[in-house]
């Protein structure tokens, strides 16, 4: 019987604090470096995966430059699961983190994830400077 009270006690927490524009622009911050981050994980993953992959498929790629077919491609990607699955992951994640984005900023953010923005600035501001996103999200105001 505690929870109701509490969640709508969170609720009335966030919705007070979202009308300050401190704590907007706290949210923001997050959000962005929310952004930096999925870009940060494509990054990596396209600098360390994806050359790995590559190199692991180097004799299938020079056979395809000599003779490019669709049956070439497919049994290279046949015979080389691991390489493929790791360019997949990167071009997936590409695609994901493209389309997440895009979505922010064509559509905006849903309601559901600008509340876990909320909730997760509250849990920052709560914690204090011993959280490690505290000079990033809250930092001098």
């Amino acid at each position: 019987m505690d929870r109701p009270e509490h969640k709508s006690e969170l609720t009335d927490e966030i919705g007070t604090a979202s009308l300050d524009p401190k704590f907007q622009k706290q949210v923001q911050r997050l959000h962005n470096l929310t952004v930096w981050g999925r870009w940060s994980i494509v990054a990596l993953l396209w600098l360390t995966v994806a050359p790995l992959s590559l190199w692991k498929l180097r004799y299938e790629i020079t056979l395809l430059q000599q003779h490019f077919t669709w049956t070439a491609v497919k049994y290279g990607i046949a015979y080389n699961h691991l390489p493929a699955m790791g360019l997949a992951l990167c071009v997936g994640m590409t695609a994901a983190v493209l389309i997440w984005q895009s979505r922010n900023i064509l559509v905006g953010m849903p309601q559901e994830e600008q509340r876990r923005l909320e909730k997760q600035v509250n849990r920052i501001r709560q914690q204090g400077s011993t959280h490690p996103l505290w000079k990033w999200v809250v930092g001098n105001g």
